[in-house]
């Protein structure tokens, strides 16, 4: 069972986003039957059975174990992954475009970016597990707090230098044989909890006499 795996196709992403095939795909963390995701779910057999065929159709889950019980056959299944993440190429078309209005300040551009990182690495697992072979990728996850939104600025342009700077040392236009890499570096705040008034966003001004 993968961790994490990536959906690419339509048809997939709606079966996942299925009320009740999501709750199948959750209780298929360990191994069972239709009979027994019956009981656990609560839901008639016949209904987890229709379920489970459209979900082993579009790779969700596999088919573990047949084994007789009785007069029966008892298919016991599997998810494919613990976890599952839709891929922006599932819209086609309508996915988001980072090229389209490159603004390093606007939240939806870095929504953007975040969408083409998603849709690039997933189709690099996808054929790496196929091939039976590992990604080579790094990240990094960190939080700051800013004391001002002087720092944060100031914080924005130092790492904006650096990271030019790296690119500049290590790029290689002309290295033979050498291999493309995209470097993504973004910079949010981290929404806190609603629990009373609604807030917004410490970069957004309310409107004059609007309430924040």
């Amino acid at each position: 069972m993968l961790d994490v795996a990536v959906i690419e196709e339509p048809a997939a992403a709606e079966a996942s986003l299925d009320p009740i095939r999501s709750r199948i795909l959750a209780a298929l963390a360990e191994p069972g039957s239709a009979a027994m995701l019956a009981v656990r779910l609560g839901l008639p057999r016949q209904k987890v059975n229709y379920h489970l065929k459209e979900l082993e159709r579009h790779g969700l889950v596999e088919l573990e174990v047949e084994r007789r019980k009785g007069n029966v056959t008892e298919r016991v299944y599997r998810a494919t992954a613990c976890s599952y993440v839709i891929s922006p190429s599932a819209l086609g078309t309508i996915s988001p475009d980072p090229s389209q209005s490159p603004d390093q300040l606007s939240g939806y551009w870095l929504l953007a970016l975040g969408s083409r990182l998603l849709q690039e690495v997933g189709a690099l697992l996808t054929g790496a597990q196929r091939a039976k072979q590992r990604v080579a990728t790094f990240g990094i996850d960190a939080q700051v707090r800013f004391a001002s939104a002087a720092d944060r600025a100031a914080f924005t342009e130092e790492l904006a230098q650096a990271v030019t700077t790296l690119v500049g040392r290590y790029h290689d236009e002309s290295a033979a044989g050498g291999r493309n890499h995209r470097v993504v570096v973004g910079l949010h705040q981290i929404p806190a909890a609603q629990t009373g008034p609604r807030q917004l966003p410490e970069s957004i001004e309310p409107e004059a006499g609007q309430e924040n």
